[in-house]
């Protein structure tokens, strides 16, 4: 079993320093983040075995009371997604490229794990709503049909928790648009 990654998301950035600090107290967990982000929402990720991490989520849960937007817990996170999410990566070009916004940081977490066990996709980047308004996205490259792929697992995948708000798959991009997402 892989490591496993916890994600709170709250509306409040007192209340998500409060929740952070109920984690760590309550388990065994590595901070990966605890930022604010826009717009005045607060992201608390962690790592470390299951049963840890989700009783730290379930901590900042409870001590983050009606301020929790979204939480999620993956048990054996993808090895690409926390490199994503820490902005160091910088993949070749590949055929096409998917860009997936959500409307949650949490689910945009989900969406890189699935998009990258789904298909033989590269992420590029997990932008956890910073100067975004409070949404998120994902950028993964690779052939044109597995980023098609990816693209739709994700969405099969995300649609009916409402939490995806678009996504674009375009083939054969511009190469000066992609070196503007690294």
């Amino acid at each position: 079993m892989g490591l496993a990654i916890g994600t709170v998301e709250l509306n409040s950035i007192a209340s998500g320093v409060t929740a952070g600090d109920a984690m760590l107290k309550a388990a065994k967990v590595q901070l990966v983040m605890a930022q604010p982000v826009c717009p005045g929402k607060y992201v608390l990720i962690v790592t470390g075995d299951t049963s840890s991490v989700e009783t730290a989520v379930n901590a900042g849960k409870k001590a983050g009371r009606e301020k929790v937007v979204d939480i999620n817990l993956i048990s054996s996170i993808a090895p690409e997604v926390l490199p994503a999410i820490l902005r160091t990566t910088s993949p070749e070009q590949k055929e096409a490229v998917a860009v997936i916004e959500t409307f949650s940081l949490a689910s945009a977490v989900l969406a890189a794990d699935y998009a990258v066990k789904s298909a033989a996709v590269e992420l590029i980047e997990v932008r956890l709503g910073r100067g975004l308004g409070g949404k998120s996205f994902v950028i993964v490259t690779g052939s044109v049909s597995d980023v098609e792929t990816a693209a739709e697992t994700v969405k099969r995948q995300l649609v009916q928790e409402g939490m995806i708000l678009n996504i674009e798959v375009i083939p054969s991009l511009h190469k000066d648009i992609y070196e503007a997402l690294l």
